[in-house]
Parts: structure tokens; sequence; C-alpha cells
């Protein structure tokens, strides 16, 4: 079984999500089999017909069944689901490559084997510094706040802070930052971090640095979530959601950091009893991020087995 993407082609450009798509190959990014041309019902209607893998559900699905039931998703769900949306990020942005649409929504997800895959490449865009890029991308709730000041020199870290909002979601059992408006949105995250400083909003738009806020304290994070959350969690979400950019920690440093250790644990094992999907077979390539975390990355069962340099995906 396959999903077929179908978009209307610009015969005056080529179509982004293609060239993206056709260079991206990774264990936690949906798969591109092959991709054809057909005609519209209209005269000269031309549409691009992406075939990918068929992966059943998504986050934002697995989500709301457990909102509904007045739960919140096991914490082990989300070590593995966010640990996998992290390497999927780190690889793409090694690549230069930004989502600019990171939600549970796009976030596939295979149950039986616990295998998440990012998916929706259509705003994606490959960043060059000093060339322009249009603010007005990113869904709301996930928007990060140098997008709703409308900076047009971001950086990938946009993804960084939508994919901290997810992890907060997850947590929370409901969106972190929720409003129908930029300024509903910007409200929604000053009263968690406080009103911005003139250095950080500087840091998102320095168009904006003469812009009256009103003075608002930081509310603490474990006051933000309920009493049973993990610290390590609560402390992962504090260093993605940071108004300062340069301040977000990257995605590899997220896989790397101590509220995912249950998962390079030998003995972790999914709730229905089954393996854990491969976490650890990191290509050459995804060592050569940052090095310098590859001993916290790579688990001492995952450096005795083929693993510790493993080039198969």
């Amino acid at each position: 079984m396959v999903a077929i993407k179908k978009v209307l082609q610009d015969k005056r450009f080529k179509n982004r999500e293609l060239q993206i798509m056709r260079r991206l190959e990774h264990c936690n990014i949906v798969k591109l089999k092959y991709f054809f041309y057909s005609s519209g019902d209209k005269k000269d209607e031309v549409y691009l017909n992406l075939v990918l893998e068929y992966i059943p559900e998504t986050v934002y699905k697995v989500a709301r069944h457990y909102s509904k039931s007045k739960q919140t998703i096991p914490i082990s769900f989300i070590k593995l689901y966010m640990y996998q949306l992290f390497r999927s990020l780190a690889y793409i942005h090694f690549l230069g490559i930004c989502h600019r649409d990171i939600k549970p929504q796009n976030l596939l997800l295979d149950p039986e084997t616990g295998v998440l895959k990012l998916c929706d490449f259509g705003s994606a865009k490959h960043l060059v510094k000093g060339e322009p890029n249009v603010s007005y991308i990113c869904s709301r709730y996930y928007r990060a706040p140098e997008l709703i000041f409308g900076a047009i020199d971001y950086t990938t870290k946009i993804d960084v802070w939508s994919a901290g909002c997810v992890l907060a979601e997850l947590l929370l059992g409901q969106p972190i930052f929720p409003g129908d408006s930029g300024v509903d949105q910007l409200v929604e995250i000053i009263k968690v971090l406080g009103t911005p400083t003139r250095e950080q909003i500087r840091e998102m738009n320095p168009n904006y640095t003469e812009f009256k806020f009103p003075q608002i304290k930081s509310h603490p994070w474990q006051k933000v979530f309920r009493a049973r959350t993990p610290p390590e969690a609560i402390d992962l979400v504090s260093r993605l959601l940071e108004y300062t950019p340069s301040s977000r920690i990257s995605p590899l440093q997220a896989c790397a950091h101590t509220f995912f250790d249950e998962l390079r644990e030998t003995n972790t094992r999914l709730p229905n009893g089954r393996e854990l999907p491969p976490l650890f077979n990191f290509t050459e390539q995804e060592l050569s991020i940052q090095p310098s975390l590859n001993s916290a990355l790579l688990p001492r069962h995952a450096q005795e087995g083929s693993g510790a340099s493993a080039s198969g995906e």
C-alpha cells in the first residue's frame, strides 16, 4: 500500500517539495518511492503525484485518542516519538533544510513498531544565510516567536521551537501556546516565558526593539506542567522554548538529553512487548554532525554491536 500526494504543478517553477524529497534518505523521514505527472480537468493543468510509503497513524490522532479519554500519552511513548523527531530534524538541518511546518499532524506513526516518520515537506526550504524567507509559514500554535515578529532571516531553529511545542503539548494534553492570531499566541508565550528583553527581541527581529510590551514575569516551568511530569522532560522543554533562536539546543543535543536515557537502556521495550525500533543506527554522516555528542548518543550495547559506525540505514 502507498500514499499519493497530488499537487498542482506550476510549469514555470521546479517543485521544491520534489527536489527536497529526492535528497532525503533517513529511517525517520517518509520515503518517496517515485513520482509521476498527470493532467488535470482544465486545459494545460498538470499535477505532480508523489508516491510515498503508507504509514497508518499520526501523533495528532494518537494524542487526540488519549485526550478524548481524559488521559495523557504514556511518557515512554512521548520519549520514543520525540527522540525520532529530533533525529529526523538533525538530519535535515545538517543538509541545510528547514521543514517549517513541524506539528503533530505531520508526524506519521506505525503503532505496531513504534516508528515515527516526518512527512509533508510542502513548506520545506533549503535556507541560505543572507537570503530572505517568508515569515508567514508554520501552523499556528507551533510558530516560533521570530516568525510571529515577522523575521525573514530566521534559521532552522524555528523547527526546534515547533518541536518544543509538540513535546509540551504531549506532556500537557493540549497545545501550550494556543491563539488564533499572532498577537494571541505572543500573549500566551509571554505568559510562560515572561516579556522578552530588548536583547531577545533584537535576536528575533531587530525592527521591533522599540515595541512596548506589558512587563510580565516568567512563569516557573514546573508550574506549567502537572506535578507528575518528569523533571528531565521539563528541563528539555525549557531548553527548546527559548526566545533567542541561537540559545535553543540543537536537535542532536536534544537526542542526547537525559530525558531519552531510558531508550538507551538495554532492556527497554515497547509497551506491547516488542523491541524498540532502530534508534541508534546512525550513519557516518549523522555521527559527523556534532562528534562530541557521539558517546552520549550511542549506548554501550550499540557501540559493541555494528551500530557504532553503522553506515546502513
